[in-house]
């Protein structure tokens, strides 16, 4: 569990920040938020303040790394990149969650070491983390001026025949019918959304393209909404193209692999961030996934 109780005996009175930086080691920063969080109790009671007493028995809720093995395949002082595999989140959901790539980034890099950005939970592929918070801020920053080319590759139903450029606003809203929560839609009152896909190889015996796919703008769920939108969903997506009770049923985890496979054609989301480009501190980076992902695809759809 990445979420641990470590308890402490305090015999003597002690402001909670001085307990934190001086029994801890902790900064004056990490032990403010630590204590902002709710993460530090006495005696069974949430401390509220920095200046709080402490006095008796005191357990501090921390995050501790547990490394599943997953290694970085690029390594540099300010930077790492992980093929993050489908199916593990890219940061704990809650306190009770056992495992996200977190756990490797903070294994590997130490504490102060983060995500830069995000990918869907069963989207697999590369993932960029900071080192330290300066490259942290840097690297986020260059997220959010769109100074990072990404491609990703992804197993369509259907006949891709040319390249298409999609420019459709996305909006993220409560479905009307509030049975599928939040989801994501094209819808002119959106944000502005542009992606590139380019076809690579038809399987006319799957009536499956794998394509490549270039998003211009970074919206949450674009490329999945955007090739749902030229009725070419992705291979596996269990929320778009399928019907409303089965989205409702595969959020609810109510639905088999088996059903799922039947209704979507695979047991997993067929998209995988496959190339990340970007300039830092003067030097060129054009890093590829060592991942062989339309043999990864294949073998998916014809298990």
């Amino acid at each position: 569990m990445p979420f641990i109780h470590k308890q402490f005996e305090v015999k003597t009175k002690i402001p909670a920040l001085l307990f934190l930086i001086r029994e801890l080691g902790m900064s004056q920063k990490i032990s403010q938020r630590m204590i902002a969080k709710g993460r530090l109790l006495c005696n069974g009671e949430f401390v509220p303040k920095a200046q709080s007493e402490l006095l008796g028995k005191v357990e501090l809720i921390m995050f501790e790394a547990d490394s599943r093995g997953l290694k970085p395949t690029f390594v540099t002082n300010d930077f790492a990149l992980f093929d993050k595999p489908s199916g593990v989140l890219i940061h704990p959901q809650n306190r009770h969650t056992p495992y996200s790539l977190i756990d490797e980034i903070k294994h590997h890099f130490g504490s102060d070491a983060n995500i830069t950005h995000r990918i869907d939970q069963e989207t697999s592929g590369l993932v960029l983390s900071a080192n330290n918070k300066a490259s942290e801020r840097t690297l986020k920053m260059m997220f959010e001026n769109r100074e990072m080319s990404k491609r990703y590759t992804a197993l369509v139903h259907g006949h891709v025949s040319r390249e298409t450029y999609i420019e459709a606003p996305l909006l993220r809203a409560e479905d009307e019918s509030a049975l599928v929560r939040m989801v994501v839609r094209v819808h002119e009152t959106g944000k502005a959304s542009q992606t590139n896909i380019i076809p690579l190889q038809y399987f006319p015996e799957l009536d499956m393209t794998l394509v490549e796919a270039l998003p211009r703008t970074g919206r949450q769920h674009q490329i999945r909404v955007h090739l749902f939108h030229v009725k070419h969903p992705i291979v596996g997506d269990p929320i778009y193209g399928q019907k409303e009770e089965d989205v409702v049923r595969f959020l609810d985890r109510e639905i088999t692999p088996e059903e799922r496979k039947e209704l979507s054609g695979a047991t997993r989301l067929l998209l995988h961030a496959s190339q990340l480009g970007f300039e830092y501190e003067g030097n060129q980076y054009d890093i590829h996934s060592k991942v062989d992902f339309r043999e990864l695809a294949l073998k998916e759809v014809l298990k």
